[in-house]
């Protein structure tokens, strides 16, 4: 707490004249932080496409961070249809970066290795990415680029299942580029968020049939509203791509909900439960 310049004086009177035991001292912040969160969503949707093959997921992760602002992380969540490898039928993922806040700008950056335990060779990804957050008006504003270098999870190994047009094994980068907003509404627990996203990748499917962006570009975006109370968090969000069937047909049936056909990118509404801690 920062005092005007006429009360140090003041102040000095009433400390001295205080028993010790009432003079209170503010504990230090921890140089060590640890958080994490627990979530059920109606589906795992990663940059507009169902990775559970348009089922129920479920979801958790944990951070370390360093009053230094270095932090290390990790977060899975299982898979199903286009998202799985085999295995465990589970990705998870190890993230390391940075983080710190310069006057009203958050600066983050880093690099997030996605990896399937017990799925087919060649799935791994390794993805580096920069975020720069700051507020305007009530609304909070974030800008982010996700670089996943040349690497053979992403190579162009074919460009359909049926029938099979092969692709020439050559090593694919990555990049995606996303915006996204929030806003809460004053005097209630409820935020409006929005995220649009923009991808650039290998035209076809990697060497276990997905890709990160499976139509080689293309966009997606999401709308919505998180209700908090306490620790817990209800958002309820449509989600969406610009690709239509007739993109995904050279990808077809990797690229459809297994039961049904139905495709996987087509848009939703995506409910979900998150608990903090």
């Amino acid at each position: 707490m920062r005092f005007s310049t006429f009360l140090p004086a003041v102040v000095l009177a009433a400390t001295t004249a205080m028993p010790a035991f009432a003079q209170e001292e503010t504990a230090p912040p921890e140089p060590i932080t640890i958080s994490g969160s627990a979530t059920v969503a109606s589906d795992y949707r990663f940059r507009g496409v169902s990775q559970s093959d348009k089922n129920v997921a479920v979801q958790g992760g944990i951070t370390i961070a360093h009053e230094s602002g270095v932090y290390i992380g990790t977060w899975g969540s299982n898979l199903a249809g286009w998202g799985t490898f085999g295995g465990a039928n589970l990705e998870l993922d190890l993230i390391a970066g940075y983080k710190k806040t310069f006057g009203t700008a958050t600066v983050d950056a880093g690099v997030t290795w996605y990896t399937y335990p017990g799925g087919a060779d060649e799935t791994d990804v390794v993805e580096f990415y920069g975020k720069l957050s700051g507020t305007a008006g009530p609304a909070t504003l974030t800008a982010g680029v996700f670089y996943a270098p040349k690497q053979t999870s992403l190579g162009y190994f074919t460009a359909s299942a049926t029938p099979l047009v092969a692709g020439d094994g050559s090593r694919q980068k990555n990049l995606y580029l996303s915006g996204d907003a929030a806003a809460g509404i004053p005097e209630t627990p409820v935020t409006l968020k929005a995220h649009i996203g923009y991808s650039d990748g290998n035209p076809g499917l990697g060497p276990n049939g997905t890709s990160l962006a499976p139509t080689g570009k293309y966009w997606d975006w999401l709308i919505g509203a998180d209700y908090t109370y306490k620790n817990l968090t209800l958002g309820v969000a449509y989600v969406d791509t610009d690709i239509s069937r007739a993109d995904s047909t050279y990808i077809q049936p990797n690229f459809s909900k297994t039961t049904n056909g139905s495709p996987i990118a087509a848009s939703t509404v995506v409910v979900s439960l998150t608990a903090a801690f």
